[in-house]
């Protein structure tokens, strides 16, 4: 791993490839969770939000792999021109920080599911701890993997398996749970704020997407089969996630989903299901986390980073209070949308797709700015970010994603176009 852009010669991920990749990214028992804090919408509201909030959350997550693809950059490298050298650091800390807190959360969820999947057996396979290390340590393998042919394989084979779970899945939670009875969903949740929580999900994976797009060999092929797969596969989880917690009132409707099919005698693909759909999902975590850190320093090799980020997530896992997962969900939104506003339109409106690959990496170049730091970006991120929370505060029914990215790319614009004149 190097944070050099990737020659075109080496770039080796076609759009299958693409389309597997992010396919497993989303099929995620915390998706079906997310999911299931919708309920309160109502079936058919909960439904255009997860649409709607998706078609939002996949344009802008693709959009910044497009910056990867064109170039064969970094996630947080392709930061530098808006925010420059150094202030990519200050982005490249917070995505560290999520990017752990995500690898712990899905653990977490992984965990509970295989310990309430393995109380028949007993003994360490009906503890948390033991599925959240053994799933922990299959993640970091796959990340050190990542790339490689056999990597490739196995990441077509056990997504292509858990399609056919997720089929059984959704049988479950529309038809198998039909005895069960109707809960009402508590107090209403109003459109925009379900909106923010869907639009949160695939931002989430925007300060991540480049460093796998760097690799394609087109960048109109990694786009569409990005966006694809992303929305077709997360959209589905997050609407069993919303059905099942419509009719059951679960806090944890995927693994009551996995429950009732180890009830049916499909104890094994439910597992199957809870291993690898955890691994295909939280390994670009890992992964990513340790290009963000090579961002700010290369002082030790991937490799060492790699295995440090995996522990640490797992650490974490045993110890991070699940209750705050729709918190985190929307921190991750107060913090992301608004830096992207800002990328974005410093890379597609005023640069019109344009950059001095070289200048990224030298010290005192075109995007070195004031030592190292581009002061209109930081001010249009935290103008952003006070929008989100001002909204979220005040309990606007707009929600904060839209606004607060407007916000941010406006201002960056202005100050920018003002600089320059």
């Amino acid at each position: 791993m190097d944070i050099r852009p990737v020659p075109a010669t080496e770039r080796n991920l076609g759009g299958l490839d693409f389309f597997l990749l992010w396919a497993g990214v989303a099929i995620s028992l915390a998706e079906i969770w997310a999911g299931g804090f919708l309920a309160p919408m109502g079936f058919w509201s909960g439904l255009w939000a997860i649409l709607l909030g998706h078609l939002i959350g996949n344009t802008l997550m693709a959009l910044g792999g497009v910056i990867g693809s064109d170039h064969g950059i970094m996630s947080m490298v392709s930061i530098r021109p808006a925010f420059g050298i150094r202030g990519s650091n200050l982005a490249a800390v917070l995505n560290i920080v999520q990017l752990i807190g995500w690898a712990a959360i899905m653990l977490i969820i992984g965990g509970r599911a295989g310990a309430s999947l393995g109380k028949p057996l007993g003994g360490l396979l009906a503890t948390d701890a033991f599925w959240i290390v053994t799933i922990g340590i299959g993640t970091l393998l796959w990340a050190l993997w990542t790339g490689k042919t056999v990597w490739k394989v196995l990441q077509h084979i056990s997504v292509i398996a858990l399609l056919l779970v997720i089929a059984a899945m959704t049988w479950v939670a529309f038809r198998g749970m039909e005895g069960m009875v109707v809960v009402s969903p508590g107090q209403p949740m109003a459109f925009m704020t379900g909106l923010d929580l869907v639009i949160a999900m695939p931002i989430s994976w925007m300060p991540l997407v480049a460093d796998y797009s760097r690799a394609a060999r087109s960048s109109r092929s990694a786009f569409w089969n990005t966006w694809w797969a992303y929305f077709l596969m997360s959209s589905w989880m997050y609407a069993l996630g919303l059905q099942a917690a419509l009719l059951t009132g679960a806090s944890d409707p995927g693994l009551l989903i996995l429950e009732t099919m180890g009830g049916l005698g499909l104890a094994a693909p439910a597992l199957f299901m809870v291993v690898f759909s955890t691994i295909t999902s939280d390994f670009p975590d890992v992964y990513s986390a340790t290009c963000s850190l090579l961002n700010i320093s290369q002082r030790m090799s991937a490799r060492t980073v790699m295995w440090i980020a995996g522990g640490v997530s797992i650490f974490v896992a045993l110890v991070f209070p699940m209750e705050q997962y729709e918190n985190f969900l929307f921190f991750i939104g107060a913090m992301f949308i608004p830096l992207f506003g800002v990328v974005l339109t410093d890379y597609f409106i005023l640069r019109k797709g344009k950059l001095d690959v070289g200048a990224i990496y030298e010290e005192g170049g075109a995007y070195w700015y004031h030592n190292g730091y581009h002061s209109a970006a930081l001010v249009a991120w935290a103008a952003g970010f006070a929008v989100y929370e001002a909204l979220a505060l005040l309990k606007v029914p707009i929600g904060g994603s839209i606004p607060s990215m407007l916000a941010a790319g406006i201002i960056y614009w202005t100050a920018t176009r003002l600089r320059w004149k």
